[in-house]
């Protein structure tokens, strides 16, 4: 069998294609067909059902891209290979997007929620002053609680955004490093820059960390201090002792908005157990105004095969006991 879609402008195609037609390549591979580009879109053939299901996808990608949605390769990627997503019913599609779920827009691309998980996880930082979110890695867990910090600066919400991350090292010990204690704790809070850049320009971060207005800093030095008009992000804190969690918890001012973040099964405290955040979550459950969220393996928007490993392990681990 085959068919053909007629496409009218060159972004679809450049959306579809990918750099050296990869997305095709992948589509190829996954549903056993053969697409060929025409004069006018796309041609498809092989087997009939296989040949839908091609056509689906491709048209899920076009009208995403006609909508104005920027598709980045996480996005094209859970189109493709949609069983090792999600399922439909949760898809953020350009008609969740349109509903004004935009995380934070500016120069730099767009940031959506791409599953209804993080769909969740938004509506619940906009809601709560306190949110405590935890899942696996590549769920989006401190990107998004990022972009909803830069969001809130650049709308006035808030004066400042501090970040910050408990000083405990993955099997390396930072004493051994080179440098001041800052030089060595750069490489530690690096992912937390990393994040910051994919949202601002270099030029403004640069001025904001001088002034002030960002602050990147170790969970130590959240110690004594008030932190009012401000969006704060604990990142790993899996790794929090329960004395550090409460420490941070009661730093709290007014005007200010808490996010923290862990993955539970990534603890590099002592014996390998996150004693702090399964504590906090426990005691803090059923106070008002704190919302506990617990992303999923389905929530992953990292290469496919990220879902894969995490449930590898799941089964392995459960087998075990």
């Amino acid at each position: 069998m085959r068919k053909a879609i007629l496409l009218e402008d060159s972004a679809s195609l450049k959306s579809i294609f990918g750099p050296r037609d990869k997305n095709l390549q992948l589509l190829e591979d996954e549903l056993g067909v053969s697409i060929h580009p025409t004069s006018r879109g796309i041609s498809v053939e092989g087997r009939a059902n296989k040949v839908e299901e091609a056509l689906g996808r491709i048209n899920k990608i076009v009208k995403l891209a006609k909508e104005g949605i920027s598709l980045t390769r996480q996005d094209l990627l859970k189109i493709i290979y949609p069983q090792q997503s999600f399922d439909s019913s949760k898809t953020v599609n350009g008609k969740i997007a349109k509903k004004g779920i935009k995380v934070f827009s500016g120069r730099k691309p767009q940031v959506y929620p791409k599953t209804k998980g993080q769909l969740n996880y938004i509506e619940a930082i906009t809601r709560h002053d306190i949110v405590i979110a935890t899942g696996p890695a590549g769920t989006g867990k401190t990107y998004l609680a990022m972009a909803m910090a830069v969001n809130y600066l650049f709308d006035k919400k808030v004066r400042r955004i501090i970040l910050t991350r408990p000083a405990i090292e993955a099997g390396e010990s930072l004493g051994y490093l080179p440098g001041s204690m800052q030089e060595k704790l750069n490489p530690y809070l690096r992912p937390l820059y990393d994040a910051l850049y994919d949202m601002m320009e270099i030029e403004v971060i640069e001025e904001y960390l001088e002034t002030g207005i960002i602050e990147i800093a170790p969970l130590a030095y959240m110690r004594g201090r008030s932190l009012n008009n401000a969006f704060v992000i604990l990142d790993e804190a899996q790794n929090c002792t329960s004395e550090q969690l409460r420490m941070f918890l009661t730093r709290l001012g007014f005007d200010s908005k808490t996010v923290i973040t862990g993955d539970i099964t990534q603890s590099d405290l002592p014996g390998g157990k996150p004693a702090g955040l399964l504590e906090a979550k426990n005691i803090l459950k059923r106070i008002e105004g704190i919302k506990l969220m617990e992303l999923q393996g389905e929530d992953v928007v990292r290469h496919p095969l990220i879902q894969k490993i995490i449930q590898a392990y799941e089964n392995f681990y459960n087998n075990k006991v």
